[in-house]
């Protein structure tokens, strides 16, 4: 049976304020879903671990193939926490664009798992499960170094400094010493902080204010920059980019794809890209994949883009050999 799902929530009154009460449950039936205590204690609480993970005040029915899925999830699990130590994690790089000077500017580096030899798991494949399972610091940490000793690489190789985005979970920002963190890696690894770029999501942003607010205001005066990512998509008004001095926003892929089409893609772009112009931020989009997207951004004054019209994300050697063959766009 499929997921059914109830939104039901309780307040209890204290002598200050309330106390808001949600719950998720599961729901297993005798005999079909077990004959035993135990067999319907069991598939009650796997239907409940899946309930939780749909959202807070959810309920859900036993089915067969939950089990399946909480036996392929544990072996999920069990690899991960395997990989980083195997070697298995890799960073590739997309480029990001200047259409000024049609040079790359900057890259972003995005994760990737070569769970085996020929197959690489994309972060959507793997990274929830990390963030939900304690296992994205550990991971965080990885990517941030691997990528500092990237960009030092590449400059000692006399490629011009790039500009590296890495995004940022809200988990590895909850940890209470991660700007210590960086600027251990930063002076480890010889990259002065204005090289890194962290991307934080608006509803990301939104939804962790107050724990994040310190931190991001600790890395800005580091020297790094700080960029809202999928911008648009989100609740966040303007006076959060100004709360936190960011200093870039990241048009959404979403809202490009509809350029050329019936919707008001073309419009939010525009809007979009002239609020960040009037603010002095940058502005990146990103999802550009067609000509007439890339001709549209031109007329708009976008300066910088991203995407598979550009390249798709890249090993570090491919990265390196596209900036040297020079301007593109």
């Amino acid at each position: 049976m499929s997921a059914r799902q109830t939104r039901a929530a309780a307040t209890i009154d204290g002598d200050d304020e309330g106390l808001r009460l949600t719950a998720s449950a599961g729901i297993a039936v005798f005999p079909r879903d077990g004959e035993t205590p135990g067999a319907l204690i069991r598939n009650a609480h796997t239907a409940a671990l899946h309930a939780r993970r749909q959202g807070a005040q959810n309920y859900l029915y036993f089915a067969a193939d939950l089990n399946k899925r909480a036996m392929e999830r544990m072996g999920l699990e069990s690899r991960l926490r395997r990989a980083v130590d195997a070697g298995e994690m890799r960073l590739h790089y997309q480029p990001v664009v200047d259409l000024r000077s049609g040079r790359i500017s900057g890259v972003e580096a995005l994760l990737r798992w070569r769970e085996s030899e020929d197959h690489l798991l994309a972060p959507a494949n793997f990274v929830p499960l990390a963030e939900e399972r304690g296992m994205i610091e550990e991971l965080g940490d990885w990517v941030l170094r691997t990528a500092c000793e990237q960009a030092r690489a590449w400059r000692e190789a006399g490629l011009p400094d790039l500009q590296i985005a890495i995004n940022l979970s809200p988990r590895q920002l909850a940890v209470d010493d991660f700007p210590k963190r960086v600027a251990d890696v930063l002076a480890e690894t010889g990259l002065t902080p204005d090289r890194i770029e962290f991307e934080i999501t608006e509803s990301a942003l939104i939804r962790s204010i107050e724990d994040v607010d310190a931190k991001l205001c600790r890395l800005r005066e580091m020297g790094a920059r700080l960029a809202v990512d999928d911008f648009g998509t989100g609740y966040a008004s303007l006076s959060y980019l100004r709360r936190f001095a960011v200093d870039a926003i990241k048009i959404d892929a979403s809202f490009v794809a509809d350029i050329g089409g019936p919707g008001d893609g073309e419009k939010l772009v525009a809007a979009i890209v002239a609020i960040g112009q009037s603010l002095d931020l940058e502005v990146v989009v990103e999802g550009v994949e067609t000509d007439e997207q890339l001709r549209f951004l031109r007329r708009h004054w976008c300066e910088r883009v991203q995407g598979f019209h550009v390249s798709r994300p890249l090993p570090a050697d491919e990265l390196e050999d596209l900036v040297r063959r020079g301007p593109r766009y």
